[in-house]
């Protein structure tokens, strides 16, 4: 037992557990829908015995992730029972599978699966969509969260690391990306590259291990596709988080981060980036306070009974909202 303790330590430092991740979820599939039907009244009734605030806390988010109004949807929403695991897109599968279960097979929803980062004409069940504008019609759910949704215990403090940023990505077809690598690629202060295949990168730099990156007191956080995936475990570390304002959100709630209090803040140009790496390097008392408020947001995300009691509100208000259901 102490060997397999000590294999699953190593093999899923800084990781989440992906085989565990598959075989809870195949094994979803085997168990009728009918047994967990029967538990969604018991599961929603669970808000009833929570206090005031805690309510109030639960449907802020809920209305956050939805935003829907009463409205209809077209012929192009099908019946959740009509939700199949693929070849593709399968944590998206598992991911809404997990919470669609516990409700009849009949209410049709749209699903949006991807890197999405437009607002669907209908209502839509999203990973993700735009801080900005109507986005009424992107419902958020907490979908690729196998990703996404990854933290870290960090054992070095802010003042025992490097004085650099790093930064590892894809830059192909990400011209934000590049700007800022031809910016910085070879800065003394920046150790910075992308890891696209290839044998002719513009800027190529040896892979680094999430373990590495905790020795670097900046880590940058570009949005790719849509969001910046490391967001989640940089601000969970003992490093800073530096970004420009962000311009897409996913179940993370980006649209609520507070420049120079949950992370650094930098021009959309990268103009300012060394005197503000600088700046913090000078003060390293604010340089905490910043990251003991990233991890106070961060902590928010770790109740799994209280997650999963948004996901299945998320959900509901869908099918009341789209007039399918009655009540909240």
């Amino acid at each position: 037992m102490g060997l397999l303790k000590d294999f699953k330590r190593l093999s899923f430092r800084h990781k989440n557990n992906k085989p565990w991740y598959y075989a809870r979820n195949y094994i979803r599939q085997i168990i009728p829908v009918s047994v967990y039907q029967r538990k969604l009244k018991r599961k929603l009734a669970e808000f009833n015995r929570l206090d005031k605030a805690e309510q109030e806390y639960i449907l802020n988010r809920v209305n956050y992730y939805n935003k829907l109004t009463l409205t209809s949807l077209s012929d192009k929403a099908q019946a959740i029972s009509t939700l199949q695991l693929g070849k593709k897109m399968k944590v998206y599968f598992f991911d809404a599978f997990e919470f669609v279960r516990y409700f009849p097979s009949w209410l049709r929803a749209i699903f949006v699966f991807g890197d999405v980062i437009y607002v669907p004409e209908e209502p839509g069940i999203v990973k993700s969509r735009p801080i900005h504008g109507d986005n009424a019609n992107s419902v958020i759910f907490k979908l690729g969260k196998i990703r996404h949704f990854l933290f870290v215990k960090d054992k070095n403090s802010f003042t025992s690391k490097k004085d650099m940023i790093i930064s590892r990505g894809k830059a192909i077809n990400k011209p934000h990306r590049l700007s800022f690598l031809e910016k910085y690629y070879n800065h003394p202060m920046c150790d910075v590259g992308q890891v696209d295949r290839g044998d002719d990168l513009q800027y190529p730099a040896p892979r680094k291990t999430l373990a590495e990156h905790l020795n670097f007191k900046f880590i940058l956080c570009l949005e790719g596709n849509d969001v910046a995936s490391n967001l989640k475990w940089v601000m969970s570390s003992n490093s800073l988080a530096v970004m420009p304002l962000p311009k897409y959100e996913t179940w993370f709630m980006e649209g609520t981060l507070i420049p120079n209090y949950h992370y650094v803040l930098i021009k959309d140009d990268y103009s300012d980036l060394e005197e503000r790496l600088n700046y913090y390097i000078e003060h390293t008392d604010e340089a905490q306070q910043i990251i003991d408020h990233a991890h106070v947001y961060i902590k928010q995300f770790k109740n799994k009974k209280r997650e999963d009691l948004i996901s299945l509100m998320v959900l509901q208000k869908y099918f009341v909202q789209t007039g399918q259901q009655t009540g909240m």
